[in-house]
């Protein structure tokens, strides 16, 4: 081989690498935008909002598990077997929430430690689905019936996880519940 032809060789080496280098940024970036970015919606606020106040956030969330309690009603609960499921996480597996296609209806009942309900909350109820906003139900103000605050009826028909988010403002005190749920194809 001459010089002239190993200069050759190692120019289109060169040339080949920085066009394949060239050829993976731009594929990079256009899969990169192809993919939809989701904010997350901690205690039903952007991450800026609840990233500024967070610690307002849970003294108040404090000063609420202090006086009050939320309770979920009328739900059935999936049957979940705890002892193969999740053995090596320490965080306790709340079983989720069995959704029906179609319309589904959540009630809850707000009460003092001493059970006396509350009568005066403003509460915030949003259905959502894990990394998505996309099927997001918010419903800002939740009305009492007959002591217990309950949504309007909510039509779900695409099945998967769903979470189930309650927020509660009792006078300066705020409860915030997160339920997971499932509905089953």
């Amino acid at each position: 081989m001459t010089k002239e032809n190993q200069n050759r060789v190692w120019f289109m080496f060169v040339l080949s690498v920085l066009g394949f280098g060239i050829g993976m940024i731009v594929w990079t970036v256009k899969k990169t935008i192809s993919l939809p970015v989701q904010e997350s919606n901690n205690f039903m606020l952007k991450y800026q909002m609840a990233d500024m106040h967070i610690n307002d956030i849970l003294n108040a969330k404090k000063k609420f598990d202090k006086n009050y309690k939320i309770e979920l009603q009328n739900v059935e609960l999936m049957k979940l077997d705890f002892t193969e499921q999740n053995i090596n996480s320490k965080r306790l597996q709340i079983p989720p929430v069995k959704l029906v296609k179609g319309d589904n209806i959540f009630s809850y009942h707000i009460i003092k430690k001493d059970g006396t309900p509350i009568l005066d909350a403003k509460i915030t109820f949003l259905l959502t689905r894990p990394h998505t906003r996309e099927d997001d139900k918010l419903q800002p103000s939740i009305s009492l019936s007959q002591g217990i605050y309950q949504t309007k009826a909510i039509k779900i028909e695409k099945a998967g996880r769903y979470t189930l988010q309650l927020k509660v403002l009792v006078d300066d005190a705020l409860g915030y519940i997160e339920t997971p749920a499932y509905l089953a194809k």
